[in-house]
C-alpha cells in the first residue's frame, strides 16, 4: 500500500498521526520509520503545518516529510496523540472510513463510562480483545507500570492489604510543554511529590484490576514522585499477602511466562535497563507475608508509543514485536 520515501519496499499499511509534534508522536514516528509493515505517512500539527518534522523532532532531519492534514480516506490506522478531549474532538469533527483503525494515546475512552467501541490497550490482560479491536484506548504511563506490577494477584484473586504505591516518573511525562515543574531550574537535584492519593490513573487502575478478576475494588494509596531525570517510570508496591503468602513469585513468572515485554527478574532493578525500550522489568522481595514488588518501564514506550505500537500490531495480526526491538540505553 504505502512506500517509504527512501525508495525502499512498499509497506502494508499507512498511518496517521494527529498531534505529532509531541513527545509521544516523536516516539510514534521513529518507531514506525523502522517499522517492517507500517508507514507513518502523514504527520498532522497545528502548531508546526508545514514544517518540516525535523524541525520538532530535530533528529530526523533526514527525513524528507513534513507536517500535513491527513487525507483520511488514504490511511489504514490512525493514531492520536492529542491531550485530554482531543481524540473526542477529533473523531466528532472527522468521518474516518468504517476501516480505520484507531488508538487514542489520550485519556478520553480509558475509562468504561466513556470506552464506547474502544478497548482498553493493555496486552498483557486483553491480548485476545485487541486481536479483535478497530479502537483501542492506550493505557496511561504510570498506570501500566502499577497495573504490570498487580495484575497477577488480581487476577489469582489474591487478597491482601492495601496497596502503599510509590512511584518516580522522569519529566517527559509531564509532555512537552514547559512547566514551572518541569523545568530543568526547579527538577534538577530535586525530588518533589504531586496529586498523592488522587492521580488521574486511580480509576483506570482499579478499573483494570477489576476486569483482571480482583474479588473487590483494591485499595490503593499512590504516592507519584517527580523525578530529576528526563524519562523513566519506577514503581514501589508494598503490601501485606492476608491468605496464603507462599509462591507470589511464581504466581508472577507464570502469569508473564508468554508475554514478551514483561519480565520477571532476580535482581532489584534501575531505569537504565528498560529506557529506550518497550520492556517493563518486575522485581519481587518477599519478608514472610510482607511483599514488595517494584516495576520499571520507559513512560514514552511501554508507557505510551511502544505499547500503541505493540497494540497496532495485534490489532493488524502482526508479530507482537514487530518494529519493538529497541536497545536500552544502557550508558
Amino acid at each position: 500500500m504505502g512506500h517509504h520515501d527512501d525508495g525502499t519496499r512498499a509497506k502494508r499499511y499507512v498511518a496517521g498521526i494527529v498531534g505529532a509534534a509531541g513527545y509521544t508522536a516523536g516516539e510514534l514516528i521513529r518507531i514506525l520509520l523502522h517499522h517492517p509493515d507500517v508507514d507513518p505517512r502523514y504527520m498532522q500539527s497545528e502548531s508546526h503545518g508545514g514544517e518540516a518534522i525535523g524541525t520538532v523532532h530535530q533528529d530526523l532531519v533526514y527525513e524528507n516529510r513534513c507536517f500535513r492534514e491527513i487525507p483520511l480516506e488514504a490511511i489504514d490506522l490512525l493514531f492520536i496523540c492529542s491531550g485530554h478531549g482531543g481524540a473526542t474532538r477529533f473523531l466528532r469533527e472527522n468521518r474516518l472510513p468504517e476501516r480505520t483503525r484507531v488508538i487514542d494515546l489520550g485519556s478520553d475512552f480509558r475509562l468504561r463510562r466513556d470506552a464506547g467501541t474502544f478497548v482498553y490497550g493493555l496486552p498483557e490482560l486483553s491480548r485476545e480483545a485487541l486481536r479483535e479491536a478497530r479502537h483501542v484506548a492506550n493505557p496511561g504511563c504510570f498506570a501500566t507500570a502499577i497495573e504490570l506490577a498487580l495484575l497477577p494477584l488480581a487476577a489469582a484473586r489474591v487478597t491482601t492489604g492495601p496497596f502503599h504505591v510509590f512511584g518516580v516518573t522522569g519529566s517527559t511525562g509531564a509532555g512537552q510543554q514547559p512547566t514551572g515543574e518541569t523545568h530543568f531550574s526547579f527538577r534538577a537535584q530535586n525530588l518533589s511529590n504531586y496529586k498523592v492519593f488522587r492521580h488521574q490513573h486511580l480509576a483506570e487502575i482499579k478499573e483494570t484490576l477489576s476486569r483482571a478478576g480482583a474479588a473487590a475494588p483494591p485499595e490503593i494509596l499512590f504516592v507519584p514522585t517527580r523525578g530529576a531525570h528526563a524519562r523513566g517510570i519506577i514503581v514501589n508496591v508494598l503490601f501485606e499477602v492476608i491468605d496464603s503468602p507462599r509462591g507470589i513469585e511464581e504466581l508472577y513468572r507464570a502469569f508473564y511466562r508468554d508475554h514478551p515485554f514483561t519480565v520477571v527478574c532476580d535482581a532489584p532493578l534501575h531505569l537504565k535497563q528498560v529506557v529506550n525500550t518497550n520492556y517493563c522489568f518486575i522485581h519481587i522481595e518477599q519478608e514472610g507475608r510482607h511483599v514488595l514488588v517494584s516495576a520499571v518501564l520507559d513512560n514514552l514506550l511501554k508507557g505510551a508509543s511502544g505499547q500503541a505500537v505493540q497494540n497496532m500490531n495485534l490489532m493488524l495480526g502482526l508479530d507482537e514485536t514487530a518494529g519493538l526491538a529497541l536497545k536500552a540505553n544502557y550508558f
